[in-house]
């Protein structure tokens, strides 16, 4: 697949890897959450890509097919990898999972994986969840989750997920729901963003 969708590259000084990171279902690749988190990346030395799923660049608000997202990770992830470093995986919910089925499939060109808020299932339908595929993925998987997340409620459920995978942990968030607002801080998306550079920075390295 051509590279037919918009990319923003935030280079770091003097990298040591590139995340590439994908956007949720809700919010293109310019949201503050993804600046904020894009820039404290930089500043820990990561280089970060991001880009737009089809749908957001076609000006629509629902994802499109699975196939398509699938195929718009592997082309960036193999644009990015054109950089020289080691790629490692992100995404925002939506995003997330969909790097995770392309991994599934054995074909994404990175090092690992981090869910940001991996969304198991709807809210209020856990009868439903979103996870066949994941014990398929062989790569390192980080579940970066607020403990108020209702789309991985009962949390019993979403761990006993996270234990058929074959490599696989999860860093809790306490009090926080699906786009990490903690009840009782009153923090912008820019900084909610960039308060979680910590933990997928070291897990990258």
């Amino acid at each position: 697949m051509s590279l037919d969708v918009s990319i923003a590259t935030d280079p770091a000084e003097d990298p040591r890897a590139v995340v590439v990171l994908a956007h949720g279902a809700g919010a293109g690749m310019t949201h503050p959450f993804y600046e904020g988190l894009a820039r404290a990346l930089t500043a820990d030395g990561i280089t970060v890509v991001r880009f737009n799923f089809p749908y957001v660049e076609a000006g629509r608000r629902m994802p499109g097919r699975p196939a398509d997202a699938i195929a718009t990770w592997r082309a960036v992830a193999a644009h990015a990898g054109g950089l020289g470093l080691p790629v490692w995986a992100v995404g925002k919910s939506y995003g997330g999972r969909m790097a995770s089925m392309a991994a599934a499939e054995g074909d994404l060109a990175v090092e690992g994986l981090v869910y940001l808020g991996y969304p198991l299932h709807a809210p209020g339908k856990p009868e439903k969840p979103r996870a066949e595929h994941l014990p398929a993925v062989a790569l390192p998987q980080l579940f970066v989750e607020g403990t108020r997340d209702t789309f991985i409620r009962p949390i019993e459920q979403f761990e006993a997920v996270v234990a058929t995978c074959q490599d696989a942990r999860i860093a809790w968030i306490e009090g926080a729901d699906h786009g990490f607002a903690v009840a009782g801080r009153r923090r912008d998306p820019l900084t909610i963003g960039a308060e979680l550079a910590p933990i997928v920075s070291g897990f990258v390295r």
